[in-house]
């Protein structure tokens, strides 16, 4: 008997160990009564939901006189009311301001899709310009390499005449001499006959 109530005390004193794991929390939801009574004795004909506007006419430290924004006036325990908003509106707020500010990203987003393709089509053309501006400065470096060797070729001849404008010159003084020398022969062979041309 003695081992029984051992083991009865044991089981009593592991009870709060097991009790203590769960997790709990404390509700942000609350119902006040909203009563005819100034001391709330009576039985509420509304119920007011956590985070509803009120305005106070009167107030004591217990209860309170309070107006609705629908003009309807009751008695309410003074000791639920507080200054500041409750968390269950203020998230309200939040998530509503959170969604109208996803909806105007969204149509943001929608608005800037055709000038986003524009401006990519517009980087894909300056992307192709810029290498057609890189081959083109290839060829003015080859064209630059070009022309200093042909000025190097110029300093080189410079005092020198073309060959084309040299064979020009013989042309012209073969032709000139020929025909100087058929003048000459005639004129010799005019003054040995008496003026007649004899060849």
């Amino acid at each position: 008997m003695r081992q029984m109530t051992w083991v009865i005390w044991g089981l009593v004193a592991l009870t709060p160990l097991t009790a203590s794991g769960d997790t709990a929390y404390v509700t942000d939801n609350l119902r006040l009564g909203l009563h005819q009574a100034p001391d709330t004795s009576d039985r509420a004909f509304r119920y007011l939901d956590s985070g509803q506007e009120m305005e106070v006419l009167t107030r004591d430290r217990n209860y309170a006189n309070v107006r609705l924004p629908n003009a309807t006036e009751g008695w309410v325990k003074a000791a639920y009311l507080v200054d500041v908003k409750p968390a269950k509106l203020i998230v309200a707020e939040i998530t509503a301001e959170r969604d109208a500010l996803l909806t105007e990203l969204a149509e943001t987003q929608q608005a800037f899709a055709a000038p986003a393709a524009t401006i990519e089509a517009l980087r894909s053309d300056a992307a192709a310009l810029d290498e057609q501006l890189a081959l083109a400065n290839v060829r003015v470096g080859e064209l630059e390499a070009e022309k200093a060797a042909i000025q190097g070729l110029k300093e080189q001849y410079k005092g020198s005449l073309p060959l084309s404008w040299v064979a020009i010159a013989i042309g012209v003084c073969l032709i000139a001499g020929l025909l100087l020398g058929m003048w000459w022969v005639d004129r010799r062979s005019r003054q040995r006959h008496g003026g007649i041309r004899i060849y």
